[in-house]
């Protein structure tokens, strides 16, 4: 299998996480109808922020390194399935959010599908 078949879904969540990340630690407000008012708010989403950035480099680790791929590729799936199912346990419970969360459900489900799939491919 090609490197970029391999890695595509390792590369695209980079690209899609690291800017998210950045938006969640600094600008929550482009994303969410919130005013952030206390250091502990803050602090939360910085942390999230921090758990998307580890993530990242944990996925462009095995990007670069064969040794290191089959577990970022294992994390890639379980991340973005945990994401998707989050928000669907919200869509029950919640009601629907705005288009643009529907379609990152939509998105991180994809992500966690071929990452499930070129994983077993490649056992």
């Amino acid at each position: 299998m090609k490197s970029i078949e391999k890695n595509i879904s390792l590369i695209f969540s980079v690209l899609i996480i690291i800017p998210i990340g950045l938006i969640y630690g600094f600008q929550p407000n482009l994303l969410f109808n919130i005013q952030l008012q206390t250091i502990d708010e803050h602090n939360v989403f910085k942390a999230i922020m921090g758990l998307y950035f580890g993530f990242s480099a944990f996925w462009i680790l095995g990007i670069f390194r064969n040794n290191f791929w089959q577990i970022a590729i294992v994390s890639n799936f379980i991340f973005m399935f945990g994401l998707a199912f989050g928000r669907m346990i919200s869509i029950i419970c919640d009601g629907i959010p705005s288009l643009l969360f529907v379609f990152g459900t939509f998105g991180e489900f994809i992500l966690g599908f071929y990452s499930f799939i070129i994983w077993k491919r490649l056992l």
